[in-house]
């Protein structure tokens, strides 16, 4: 018996969420929409009852492609099909897992009966069951990136194709394409982003009354699904006959010149890349009219159409939060209030950047976005979070608002003494110093975990992977996906004549069959252990430091890593931040990381040793990378050097420590944060223990490394010369 679905209507808050999926239903061609938000915010629960709303559709009988009788497609692969009354059925909503293949996802292909019988044996996956209906991708931040992007072609093209070795299948797949992802377990790229025709951000309500009467419904429900879903069942027939009316209504509304030029100018003026935000604004326009009621497109649609499908495209940085300035918008939709445009206002005022307004998204009046009740009225929540950060937070990480290099920050202020080696509670010795500002991220040379990985798929290190170059061929382990041509026909070439084969052409048995093994690239756990001790911060080197982790942390988003950050000062070392796919946060850890006292060198590695042998149970396949940011200095309070064993010194502890992880076969990188005439060349003597790769800042910038080989090359080629 199949549980009654949560009613639509009956989602208490979240206008601009209902609204988002609404349109998506009376106009398909907006794209889908996008959910962001934290967990337990009614994400799933809204979108599995949107597909209660659609309307049924009519479909051939016996095709598994879901073709329409009135005009079915002339390339279905269980055509053709002659026109004749169809069966209706209603309208289904398919769930992507994430941990779904592709043969999952596109449908799979027998090649041995392709090969042998000349058959095409084809066995639709998910993108032909959610034709003409909806496909819903919880976590989809989570999916791996091939499999993205094979589900937004199939978006955008409204087909899905499989290839296997030169035998080819199409079928048709137009659906409506629904995301949810909790930003805190890692952002998708900016090039999937744009992918999405609308996005919302969801958050939970701080409203008392309205969390009270969202616990009272979903009790209600869990008691009785049928009857709570019956007192909700005229609220959902009306909204029904609502999108149906939309949906008719959508090809008589009318987008005029003014409208257009509306669209154009606010897409101009946030900078966004390409035309697909402009043509999915006007999609999103014209169907807010038709949801309206109305058969014109005003300044409203425009507005409100520009507040869903533009945020997630105002990216500039992988740091950067989706937002709008909506002052801004406004400003630039006053200028089409007659019907002669305003000529351009002067932007030279500090009110104009919005970085600046103090009315503004970083101002004290910006950003709550909390728009009038109902479902046609609200605009997207938390717009303009990108330059306000929360009270008491971190300041955000945006490269635009620094203005200082790594050079630059480490030599902004005079060099400050040594703190001096006294006891001290629990700052161990100097004072804590405020958070220091990070410095210009910069582009960083690769670094890579040796050996073979079979981790999951990403940008870094060499692993076995699903797709890549062909290495060589095996035996298949389990369905063939991809078949190896050249080792398939050397296997079974040697037993033509046993198996009777005298003319031309080769007979091919299972037996035969080989499958590419391929190489690739893997993400990796990339956990950075981060000196924040006084001798770090005395020579006002944290900001240069703090660069130079940024740009990591840039780079290991760009190669797919997961991430964590370990930091040790005063008597111990803390877990700042637990391994995630969010780099985000990582990022904003290290922008609030505060500095000062002595440097428990030793407790950070064994705290990285003990983080990576959690993470080894979690996940074997993942291998990780530790990157350790120090100077190699190593000192303790007295209380502390009492707890420790055979009255060793801090130095020795830490070097028994980096033995340790050696041992266990971590592959390191020791980031020398020294400077000054006089070096004792502690990291380098460290990142030996660790059996690691020493690198200086300047060394990990890959402009500087490109130029080094620059400068070899052209002194040889001097020589050679002369």
């Amino acid at each position: 018996m199949t549980t009654a679905a949560y009613p639509f209507t009956a989602v208490v808050g979240m206008d601009d969420m209902r609204l988002a999926l609404l349109l998506n239903a009376v106009s398909p061609a907006v794209g889908g929409v996008l959910v962001r938000g934290e967990k337990g915010t009614a994400k799933s629960t809204a979108v599995r009852a949107l597909s209660t709303l659609l309307p049924p559709v009519e479909v051939v009988p016996g095709c598994r492609f879901s073709c329409d009788p009135a005009a079915p497609d002339p390339g279905c692969p269980d055509g053709p099909h002659e026109t004749s009354p169809g069966d209706a059925r209603p309208a289904r909503m398919v769930e992507l897992p994430v941990g779904a293949s592709e043969d999952r996802l596109v449908g799979s292909l027998d090649i041995e009966r392709a090969l042998s019988e000349g058959v095409k044996a084809f066995e639709p996956g998910l993108l032909a069951d959610a034709h003409r209906g909806v496909l819903y991708v919880d976590e989809v931040n989570l999916l791996h990136d091939h499999l993205i992007d094979l589900l937004l072609d199939a978006a955008a093209m409204g087909a899905s194709y499989v290839e296997r070795e030169g035998v080819s299948v199409r079928h048709a797949a137009r659906f409506l394409l629904v995301g949810t992802m909790n930003p805190e377990e890692g952002e998708l790229r900016p090039q999937l982003l744009d992918r999405f025709g609308l996005t919302v951000e969801v958050t939970a309500s701080r409203d008392t009354e309205e969390r009270v009467e969202v616990v009272r419904r979903r009790l209600a429900y869990d008691e009785d699904p049928a009857g709570f879903a019956g007192r909700w069942a005229r609220q959902e027939g009306e909204l029904r006959e609502r999108i149906a009316a939309a949906r008719a209504l959508l090809s008589s509304v009318r987008l005029g010149d003014r409208a257009l030029r509306q669209i154009a100018a606010v897409c101009a003026a946030f900078e966004v890349d390409g035309m697909r935000a402009d043509i999915v604004t006007a999609r999103t326009a014209t169907a807010l009219a038709a949801w309206a009621g109305r058969t014109e497109v005003r300044t409203e649609d425009v507005r409100q159409a520009a507040l869903l499908s533009l945020p997630h495209r105002r990216r500039r940085a992988p740091f950067d939060a989706p937002g709008l300035d909506e002052d801004k918008l406004d400003e630039v939709l006053r200028r089409f209030e007659d019907d002669e445009p305003d000529p351009e206002p002067d932007r030279s005022g500090p009110n104009d950047d919005p970085d600046n307004d103090p009315d503004g998204p970083g101002g004290p009046s910006g950003g709550s976005g909390e728009g009038p009740d109902g479902p046609g009225r609200g605009h997207p929540q938390d717009a303009g979070q990108q330059q306000a950060p929360p009270p008491g937070g971190p300041e955000p990480s945006v490269p635009e608002q620094r203005s200082a290099g790594p050079e630059a920050s480490a030599d902004a202020a005079p060099e400050e003494p040594e703190p001096r080696a006294e006891d001290g509670g629990a700052g161990g010795g100097g004072a804590e110093r405020a958070a220091v500002g990070a410095g210009e991220p910069f582009r960083t040379r690769r670094l890579d975990v040796p050996g073979l990985g079979e981790g999951a798929a990403g940008r870094r290190s060499r692993a076995r992977t699903a797709h890549g170059r062909t290495a060589g061929a095996r035996r298949p382990r389990g369905t063939l996906t991809s078949l190896h041509l050249a080792a398939t026909v050397r296997a079974a070439a040697p037993h033509q004549h046993v198996r009777g084969r005298r003319g031309p052409g080769l007979l091919v048995r299972r037996d035969d069959l080989r499958e590419a093994v391929r190489e690739g690239r893997e993400g990796n756990l990339v956990l950075f252990v981060v000196d924040a001790s006084g001798s770090m911060a005395a020579r006002k080197r944290m900001g240069a430091i703090k660069g130079a982790v940024l740009s990591l942390l840039l780079d290991a988003y760009q190669r797919r890593d997961k991430v964590g950050l370990i930091t040790f000062r005063g008597a111990d070392a803390e877990l700042a931040l637990p391994p995630t796919s969010s780099v985000d946060a990582a990022a904003a850890r290290l922008e609030q990381l505060p500095t000062g006292g002595r440097t428990p060198l030793a407790a950070g590695l064994l705290k990285a040793r003990e983080v990576l042998r959690v993470e080894r149970l979690r996940d074997p396949s993942r291998r990780p990378l530790l990157v350790v940011v120090t100077d190699g200095r190593a000192t303790e309070s007295k209380r502390a050097a009492a707890a420790g064993s055979g009255g060793s010194t801090p130095v020795a502890r830490a070097s028994r420590a980096a033995r340790l992880l050696a041992g266990d076969g971590v592959a390191s990188v020791v980031v020398d944060c020294e400077s000054g005439p006089v070096r004792l060349g502690l990291a380098g003597a460290l990142a030996r223990d660790l059996r690691g790769t020493p690198v200086t800042l300047d060394e990990l910038r890959a402009d500087s490394v490109t130029a080094l080989v620059r400068d070899v090359r052209t002194v040889q080629n001097t020589r050679r010369a002369a």
